[in-house]
């Protein structure tokens, strides 16, 4: 069964992120005082009375606005009200009730669903400040005055959310669910091939760069298993991150990679690998997470026989650094090989969680050694006495030798390939730690 999903909506900056970053515990959702900063539905998971559920947080609703990225919000808002089991509406006392608070109360009301009326910035303590009731003329019942910055209150808007969550069953763990993140430049598709996944519009699409500010969740689940994609905000050049609001959004993007198990690399087809692309790349190589290079657009590329081929090659030369990662040439407009991209997600999911025996390994090794000696330095030859596999995704295997300055990068390098040649390992980065043994077994 799934988890009550609580949605926080309400007009542009009365404190809709602020209450869910409070009612998480966490900084999940950016909080900036310019009105329309949330523009996607973030999601996270909350627990209260000993439940667990889920919390959305919405870009403000505008009723009537003619500005596309603002239409767009109220879009994505109306999403997050059809899924909810209980929405939370945040007005503001320091404005006091609105016009646009009487329509947005209106939609809410035609929605059917149970709705808990929060009216924040009631910092101050002590006697309720009396302009609170002007909000019962909203129709929505009595309103539950918080504070998002200091928590007064929050206590009993979660007791009101939680008369409306159905009976607890008990619920599988989805700990098989394969977290993916899409990351790359901005305007590359990113949220264009999760639209295309979802079959519906999850993530606000745009030819506006740097429409995703939020890295955003979306479940999905198939025949080949279950997945958690992350629409992250396109990483643009730090010199290029002047406003606060861009800095914030980078900074999702990275934590996005951390909490990933699969990073899928976006490259615009018609632009080929670029600076920032290769950077883009970088952070999740680093961060050790399996990869896929995704070449989007490919539907808008002039092409002959040899175009993919050509651009395969130049993939591989700009990225040299990870020629583990598969390459697949799609087109989120038109779903061409958007199809095939799972099995290529649990076939590299496979081989990142691969375990191989310490005795196989020290068999690859010395075959390793036979056709190439350790090398020497100064009369001194590397001693290499054996290797055993710590940990996985990515796999990580540390090596015993007589002296780590012996051991130079190029027999490192030739290790690894060797131990890729025999076991694959495609899709993932490999750790290799080399651990100096005592003089005594010199």
């Amino acid at each position: 069964m799934p988890k009550p999903l609580v949605a926080i909506v309400g007009r542009p900056n009365v404190g809709k992120s602020m209450l869910f970053n409070k009612l998480t515990g966490k900084r999940l959702s950016i909080v900036e005082d310019t009105p329309g900063v949330t523009r996607d539905r973030l999601y996270a998971e909350a627990e209260w009375r000993g439940r667990v559920f889920d919390l959305v947080d919405t870009g403000g609703i505008e009723p009537g606005t003619d500005d596309q990225i603002l239409a767009f919000m109220r879009e994505q808002a109306e999403i997050a009200i059809a899924s909810a089991t209980v929405i939370v509406f945040v007005c503001d006392i320091r404005t006091g009730m609105t016009a646009a608070d009487q329509e947005v109360a209106g939609m809410l009301q035609r929605s059917g669903k149970p709705v808990v009326l929060a009216v924040n910035k009631m910092d101050a303590t002590g006697p309720t400040d009396p302009d609170i009731y002007e909000f019962y003329n909203l129709g929505l019942g009595d309103p539950y005055p918080v504070s998002a910055v200091h928590g007064h209150g929050t206590g009993d808007l979660l007791d009101a959310c939680f008369q409306y969550f159905p009976p607890e069953e008990a619920e599988e763990p989805e700990n098989d669910v394969i977290k993916v993140a899409v990351i790359g430049k901005p305007n590359v598709g990113k949220s264009s091939l999760v639209n295309r996944i979802l079959g519906q519009e999850r993530v606000i699409v745009s030819n506006v760069a740097g429409t995703t500010r939020d890295a955003v969740d979306s479940y999905f689940e198939n025949e080949t298993g279950k997945y958690l994609f992350i629409d992250t905000a396109g990483m643009r050049r730090k010199s290029r991150v002047e406003d606060r609001i861009e800095k914030f959004s980078v900074l999702r993007a990275t934590m996005a990679i951390e909490r990933s198990d699969v990073c899928l690399i976006m490259i615009d087809a018609n632009e080929g690998v670029t600076e920032q692309d290769t950077k883009v790349a970088g952070l999740a190589h680093e961060a050790g997470k399996a990869c896929i290079i995704v070449v989007n657009k490919w539907d808008a590329v002039e092409k002959d026989d040899k175009t993919m081929k050509r651009m395969e090659e130049d993939i591989r030369r700009d990225l040299a650094y990870m020629t583990y990662a598969p390459i697949l040439f799609l087109s989120a407009l038109t779903g061409q090989r958007v199809s095939q991209l799972f099995q290529m997600i649990q076939n590299v999911i496979n081989q990142a969680t691969m375990r191989i025996p310490t005795g196989v390994l020290n068999s690859v090794l010395a075959d390793a050694q036979t056709r190439v000696q350790p090398p020497t330095d100064k009369g001194r030859r590397l001693k290499i006495y054996y290797m055993t596999q710590i940990g996985v995704k990515p796999p990580h295997f540390v090596i015993f030798c007589n002296d780590a300055k012996l051991f130079h990068f190029s027999y490192q390098r030739y290790l690894e390939n060797q131990i890729r040649n025999t076991f694959g390992l495609m899709g993932t980065p490999v750790r290799i730690t080399i651990r100096q043994k005592g003089d005594k077994e010199d």
